[in-house]
């Protein structure tokens, strides 16, 4: 691990201020669960360290107005836990319940969730160097494509990358279309959650829809009606400590048993967290069947390109989806 300073700022403006100082070597760092790893594993290898955690109100959860609104700095946990969270949008709690152990959640920051690198094995495994990925060092090539590609993405990847992103969170974010509030040496800007991620294309290194020196201050979640009627559905292979093999966060709206409005949402399967926007088309105005939940997870998954070995993600993925909407259906009488 290369040798780093390291301040500690007490307001948002004050930490943009030292990154705009630092240059680009500087990394803002808050719980420190996914930076720390990508240090000591040689990938990330920061000059600075910008320490947001003396920021007082940045960890606030705002669930009384309008909207609900996490900052920045509030842990996995305590949102996870709020009983309004809990109560309106199981989507959200569940997602974050089902994200890493206990011990992490308690640590890490709804914020800095937002930002986790891949898992891919080729961008993490083996001594610096080991394998090529295009991630990691550009234009080096991706190991993955030809390699053991059992976790690797089946929507969105492209010639150069096919890693997916392992969030849970994101997921269930996108499907509630909330977005993201950003300051940066150019200000303040606000973008929704989808749009923060980008895909691979020639360029998988670049992953965030970030300018120099911005830094996540919140994130915001329009209220409706479908959070009472949501679930985040994740399949992995095991059933603690492990990343989604597919997963499906699914909001609905709904008039007796017919579908008003659905919002469907993927994990584990693509390179960017995945709005199914064919299969919530597919349900508008019809009557949720466990025969319609299979027709829209399969639309979900209608452009999907399967790797060598990870083709079993489309049936999964269709049966998470369809698994998820008559659970979040179900909720109709909570």
């Amino acid at each position: 691990m290369k040798p780093f300073s390291y301040v500690r700022p007490d307001t948002p403006a004050a930490a943009v201020e030292a990154f705009a100082a630092a240059g680009a070597e500087a990394r803002y760092i808050a719980g420190g669960t996914t930076l720390y790893d990508l240090m000591k594993l040689d990938i990330e290898r920061p000059g600075h360290l910008i320490d947001v955690t003396a920021i007082e109100g940045l960890d606030r959860i705002e669930t009384g107005g309008r909207e609900l609104r996490f900052e920045a700095l509030a842990p996995m946990a305590d949102v996870a836990e709020d009983p309004v969270v809990l109560r309106d949008y199981p989507v959200l709690a569940e997602a974050l319940a089902k994200a890493a152990s206990q011990q992490l959640r308690n640590m890490a920051t709804v914020g800095g969730n937002l930002l986790q690198r891949t898992r891919c094995a080729y961008f993490r495994g083996g001594p610096q160097g080991a394998y090529p990925c295009n991630k990691r060092e550009p234009g080096s090539g991706c190991a993955a494509m030809d390699g053991l590609d059992r976790g690797q993405a089946v929507l969105g990847q492209s010639s150069s990358c096919n890693a997916v992103s392992p969030g849970d969170w994101p997921v269930a974010l996108v499907a509630l279309d909330a977005r993201v509030e950003l300051l940066g040496p150019s200000g303040a800007r606000s973008v929704p959650v989808g749009e923060l991620y980008r895909l691979p294309g020639e360029t998988p290194h670049l992953e965030f829809n970030l300018e120099p020196g911005e830094m996540i201050t919140a994130i915001v979640v329009p209220k409706t009606p479908a959070g009472r009627l949501s679930t985040y559905h994740k399949i992995r292979d095991r059933e603690s400590y492990a990343f989604a093999l597919a997963s499906a966060a699914v909001a609905l709206e709904m008039g007796g048993r017919r579908v008003t409005r659905a919002r469907i949402a993927l994990g584990g399967v693509a390179t960017r967290p995945w709005r199914a926007s064919a299969a919530e088309s597919l349900l508008a105005g019809r009557v949720l069947t466990p025969e319609t939940a299979m027709e829209a997870g399969r639309a979900a998954f209608a452009e999907a390109r399967p790797g060598h070995h990870n083709g079993f993600k489309i049936e999964l993925g269709a049966r998470t989806v369809a698994d998820a909407l008559m659970m979040a259906a179900g909720r109709t009488g909570q």
